[in-house]
């Protein structure tokens, strides 16, 4: 969005400032934090210490990783932190490195980089509530990577993984969404198309990531999700099912088709707070 002033989220947020964490020399990303709703009174007129302080509340957080377009004050991701601010969780999102007013040069290394740094500044402000990471779009393959890092070299499992409108690979989602339709007739279209991701070192492999991770996992999906089809939400639930020796830990929830939330507006879903605290046995 035009004319967005990114340091002042009170514009369109209640309960919500504006802060900027290094991730590494040279790089340092824009984050809104959220706090819940039921502290909302409370925030009024607070600090940046406040808001760190109140993140060892024992209300859940929410990493929240948004889309490959624009930033973390576009109208659906705004609706994102109203609705899950309001259903009491604390929300950190941030834009990645080249993204709003985050500095540097988007890469996926880099985005880990990012989410992973947030992820050890929340950790060390949060005290024992709940830290997961919540993927939309292109972020869900951010939330994997870095819950699978988190696993293979630290040894931490985090506490969630949401996955909304997500796909197995970047690879399967960009022969699949609707610009590249057109040129897929073409001879040469995997090789210009697709093989310049890898090229690019672009991979996003959640269809692999999730055969490692023994985190709860949820996945949505629109049934009418026009970017990214449900059968690539469909198939990476079937690999992390079937991969998974809890299989209570993994569960896929589809909206359909007659609520026209598409590929962006599941959050605009009344029920959504609900299936969350259900699936994660938040009262």
């Amino acid at each position: 969005p035009f004319f967005v002033d990114l340091r002042r989220p009170e514009l369109l947020l209640n309960n919500t400032v504006s802060l900027y964490l290094a991730t590494e020399p040279g790089v340092t990303v824009g984050i809104w934090h959220t706090v819940p709703g039921s502290r909302g009174a409370e925030a009024q007129g607070k600090d940046q210490r406040w808001y760190e302080d109140a993140l060892a509340d024992a209300h859940p957080v929410i990493i929240y990783l948004h889309g490959n377009g624009g930033t973390r004050a576009a109208s659906h991701r705004v609706q994102f932190l109203k609705v899950m601010g309001a259903a009491d969780f604390h929300i950190l999102a941030l834009d990645y490195r080249g993204y709003g007013d985050s500095s540097g040069h988007p890469s996926e290394s880099g985005f880990t980089t990012d989410v992973l740094a947030l992820y050890d500044w929340a950790k060390a402000r949060s005290g024992n509530s709940s830290v997961l990471f919540w993927g939309h779009s292109l972020g869900t393959g951010i939330a994997t990577n870095v819950a699978r890092k988190l696993q293979e070299e630290r040894g931490v499992q985090v506490d969630a993984v949401v996955l909304e409108a997500s796909y197995t690979n970047v690879r399967d989602a960009a022969a699949n969404i609707p610009i590249t339709k057109i040129y897929r007739q073409f001879p040469g279209f995997e090789y210009l198309i697709l093989d310049s991701l890898a090229l690019g070192n672009m991979f996003f492999r959640s269809d692999e990531n999730v055969k490692v991770l023994a985190c709860p996992l949820l996945i949505l999906h629109a049934e009418d999700d026009a970017v990214l089809p449900l059968h690539l939400g469909r198939k990476l639930f079937e690999t992390a099912r079937s991969a998974y020796k809890d299989k209570t830990k993994v569960k896929f929830i589809t909206f359909p088709e007659k609520l026209g939330l598409g590929h962006d507006y599941i959050s605009f879903n009344p029920e959504l707070p609900a299936l969350v605290k259900d699936f994660l046995n938040i009262k």
